[in-house]
């Protein structure tokens, strides 16, 4: 552990000091400039592997719902970005696409990742067409050896595409066996946080920007992604501005799991969404660098306008509504920005836009149906009523009527002040200079007299 940093250099081919500038900052854009990609690059990359590129659909009997739930019965057209029809069913491929690609380019023999989610099956998907091996390294048991039917869904498509997947059970050791097979094999880290595979998301905010300028004249008013370690948010509101959209708002949503801890045994198994939560939502916002690289390339609070947490029972619902009203049958964590933009519809205008920017493939134990039986079988109470009457851990309640699903917004300056908190405590800040309080406010999306507040604030 205590040659992390040596390790992951190894790994990846970053030299992450040339970056820093002492203190708190360091020069975020200069390392996604020069060890990333160009968007055009990746667009060639990715459409070699048939990656990207993915339709946009319009949910016209879901807006059609909406409006009727409206108070004032109006609401805006909702979209989605299909990316289930990627290699690998997920907007992961692109990440992947970029990643084995890089891996392959530098002579690396295989790639190793440590991913319960989409992310395995995606670096395994991009594995085989590459020619490269693969190791994915999962979390996927408590201490019973009971492992979740998303994740082991997952395990089932990981292994289908050639790759060897190493499981553990929850708990700390899941970094310390991943840098132990880093330095085993010799393999390329191919982790979700590095400047390349951050830019692989790029392709994404820049192709709905031009699909709907394109088709319909204009950048959508909205772009609602499903947060979890901020890859996503990053990626998609980058390649947004980078294509023109500047001024869509871009808004993140979790699923609200408010009180199970994300490494505790007896909580593993009584949650029954494995991303896209606020149990990686919130800490990976306030806190990035808490990832297997040095710097990560993913920061959330760079780009948000917004921050919308919904039900567990509120995504099942609209998991359902979707496959009833629209035909598509499409997995959770697309369907968590969903279920805010039916929401979120109702308090707009007819005509403007909406966008869910990814769905992602469905099956086996990744429905909602084995999701729902795995959960009563844990002893959580699954009912219809009152989505705010739901507990994490303990019950799962679907609304009585789509009128019920609300909006449930978290206070974007608490995450800002909670970031900086973290960034004096661990950088063991004495001074902060001028260039830190600049850095910090690029960081939180706010200006230099809100960051020197909260410091006088934390100083106090």
């Amino acid at each position: 552990m205590s040659r992390k940093n040596e390790i992951m250099k190894k790994s990846i081919g970053i030299d992450y000091s040339a970056y820093e500038t002492g203190g708190i900052a360091f020069d975020y854009e200069k390392m996604m400039s020069e060890t990333g990609y160009a968007l055009e690059e990746i667009n060639e990359i990715q459409s070699s592997v048939s990656v990207g590129n993915t339709p946009v659909i319009e949910l016209r009997n879901i807006t059609a719902l909406a409006r009727k739930m409206s108070k004032t019965e109006q609401a805006a057209r909702i979209f989605i970005k299909d990316e289930a029809c990627n290699p690998s069913g997920s907007f992961k491929a692109r990440r992947a696409a970029c990643a084995v690609y890089h891996a392959k380019k530098l002579g690396y023999k295989g790639v190793l990742t440590a991913t319960s989610g989409n992310y395995g099956a995606a670096v395994a998907s991009q594995a085989a067409m590459q020619g490269l091996k693969c190791i994915v390294v999962q979390e996927t048991y408590d201490s019973r050896k009971v492992g979740q039917p998303e994740i082991l869904e997952k395990q089932r498509a990981c292994e289908a595409m050639g790759a060897e997947v190493i499981q553990l059970s929850v708990g700390p050791e899941l970094f310390y066996a991943f840098l132990t097979l880093l330095e085993e094999t010799g393999y390329f880290n191919a982790s979700l946080y590095t400047p390349f595979g951050i830019a692989g998301v790029e392709t994404l905010g820049a192709e709905i920007a031009s699909q709907f300028m394109a088709k319909h004249g204009r950048y959508p008013d909205a772009v609602l992604v499903t947060h979890a370690g901020g890859g996503n948010v990053t990626g998609t509101a980058r390649g947004l501005i980078k294509a023109g959209a500047k001024d869509a708002c871009v808004i993140g949503v979790s699923v609200d799991l408010s009180g199970l801890h994300m490494a505790s045994d007896q909580a593993f198994n009584r949650k029954s969404f494995t991303t896209g939560h606020t149990g990686f939502g919130i800490p990976f916002a306030t806190w990035p660098d808490r990832s297997d690289v040095p710097r990560n390339a993913a920061r959330s609070l760079r780009y948000l306008d917004r921050y919308l947490l919904v039900k567990q029972g509120e995504v099942f619902y609209m998991t359902e509504a979707l496959a009833a009203l629209e035909g598509l049958e499409r997995g959770p964590a697309g369907n968590t920005s969903l279920t805010a933009a039916f929401a979120l519809a109702q308090e707009m205008k007819d005509g403007q836009i909406i966008v869910v920017q990814e769905t992602e493939y469905t099956g086996a134990g990744k429905h909602h149906m084995p999701q729902l039986t795995f959960a009563r079988e844990n002893g959580i109470e699954v009912k219809f009523g009152e989505p705010d009457a739901e507990v994490p851990g303990a019950s799962i309640v679907l609304p009585s009527c789509p009128s019920m699903i609300k909006l449930r917004d978290f206070d974007l300056n608490k995450a800002r002040k909670s970031y900086i908190k973290n960034c004096l405590a661990n950088y063991n800040v004495k001074e902060v200079s001028d260039a830190d309080v600049k850095f910090l406010a690029e960081e939180i999306k706010a200006d230099t007299e809100f960051v020197k507040k909260v410091i006088k604030e934390l100083e106090a």
